[in-house]
């Protein structure tokens, strides 16, 4: 039986394929095509919605991994589609290279973060799939199919950010940047002065993010700036990152989500008290040791992208439906942004955009909290993060995405028998 991470998906594969060689992933898609079998690439499993849920055949890509090819003149690098996030700056670090911008989660696989849409935060910044400059896919019908500088250029903004649907990605080729550092001010301040400022904000820092806990009347603000490498670094003390990012964002949130689920009535004094324990500190180190962090507290995500203009009246409502719920909510609001892409299935196509997360503790029902939020991201043109749970559908979906029908036609072409199409997709594309 394979679950997911967040344990919202279970299912047994009739087959598991773990290819070592590109040929090996041709001879499977067109061993599963000719049995009539689904097939489908899977890679942390960090995915919350159904997007890998597969009950044909179940391709791991952890063999296909590794660093494949380095241009120090373009600063692009080509990995195997199975490596994970975690191990590139390993890669990475001898050509004196570091990817643009990571969300704070690495388990996941390169392949997994581009297809789902992975980001960071950032109003300057597009999210991971917009790194990507080249691809290698094979195809429904076992065809290799190269995108990019190397291949079709035109194909590269669907491919890049694919669900999954078109093929399984087989190489990866990403534009880097120079590695650098990272100066991070963590803090917990008034949240209506954070709302008061937030355009500010976010437009004079290079990463901006905040986090609001429910109940509480702060907010738990991230500011990252860029800088070049080694310069004034000053990292956190390994007792100080035990203590912030092993026993009180880990441990301790665990044990009070603990106590929340088993006595709702003490939500709010226990997030009032970790809004206090928490943040309020200045370092600097490599980028990667900023942007990323260790979440060993089970959890389930909802998140949206919405304009950016429009991310103040959304979180607004968002907060009073909490308050008129009656609902005790454990986890925080997380806000964060990203710049505009041209990506065909991008929650940034063509627009700056904000970013609502919510979630809930691992054993809470979130459906009725996340359709409430669902239904107030609607209103604000919301596209859902394909990674994470949600309840659209492709009728509703494909208003908000100008290059919806065109990803149709282009799935259509590369799988015409829908050999790479599970229930999620199916609803999600139609």
């Amino acid at each position: 039986m394979w679950r997911n991470w967040g344990r919202t998906v279970a299912v047994r594969p009739a087959r598991v394929e773990r290819p070592g060689t590109v040929d090996e992933v041709v001879a499977l898609v067109r061993r599963a095509a000719a049995e009539g079998m689904a097939v489908k690439a899977v890679g942390a499993g960090h995915s919350f919605s159904a997007i890998a849920e597969a009950d044909g055949v179940q391709v791991s890509l952890d063999a296909l991994s590794g660093l494949l090819a380095v241009d120090r003149g373009t600063r692009e690098v080509t990995l195997g589609a199975g490596t994970r996030l975690r191990d590139v700056p390993a890669l990475l670090a001898p050509y004196g290279l570091a990817m643009e911008n990571l969300g704070d989660i690495d388990a996941q696989s390169v392949a997994g973060a581009i297809s789902t849409g992975t980001h960071g935060t950032g109003a300057g910044f597009r999210g991971i799939a917009a790194q990507v400059v080249g691809a290698v896919l094979v195809t429904g019908t076992g065809e290799i199919l190269r995108v990019g500088r190397d291949g079709d250029p035109a194909l590269l903004p669907a491919v890049a950010l694919g669900l999954g649907a078109l093929g399984i990605l087989v190489e990866v080729t990403i534009r880097c940047v120079d590695a650098f550092d990272l100066s991070a001010v963590e803090r917990p301040e008034p949240l209506d002065a954070v709302l008061g400022s937030l355009s500010e904000r976010v437009a004079a820092s290079d990463h901006f993010e905040f986090f609001w806990f429910p109940h509480t009347d702060r907010a738990l603000t991230k500011d990252n700036a860029r800088v070049p490498l080694g310069e004034g670094r000053s990292p956190l003390s390994p007792a100080r990152r035990w203590l912030d990012d092993d026993l009180l964002a880990n441990d301790m949130l665990r044990a009070a989500c603990v106590v929340g689920r088993t006595i709702p009535a003490t939500v709010p004094w226990i997030n009032r008290s970790i809004v206090r324990l928490s943040g309020d500190r200045a370092y600097s180190d490599l980028s990667t040791h900023v942007f990323t962090t260790q979440r060993r507290v089970r959890f389930t995500e909802m998140e949206y992208a919405i304009p950016a203009d429009l991310v103040l009246d959304a979180f607004a409502a968002v907060r009073r439906a909490i308050s008129r719920s009656g609902w005790r909510i454990s986890f925080p609001v997380e806000v964060r942004f990203a710049a505009a892409d041209d990506l065909w299935l991008s929650t940034a196509h063509g627009r700056a955009t904000a970013y609502i997360a919510v979630h809930r503790f691992g054993g809470e029902d979130p459906e009725p909290y996340f359709r409430t939020v669902e239904s107030i991201m609607l209103a604000y043109g919301g596209r859902p993060h394909w990674g994470k749970m949600h309840w659209r559908e492709a009728g509703d979906l494909a208003p908000v995405y100008p290059r919806f029908e065109d990803f149709g036609r282009l799935r259509a072409q590369l799988d015409p028998d829908g050999l790479f199409l599970n229930p999620y997709l199916r609803r999600v594309l139609g």
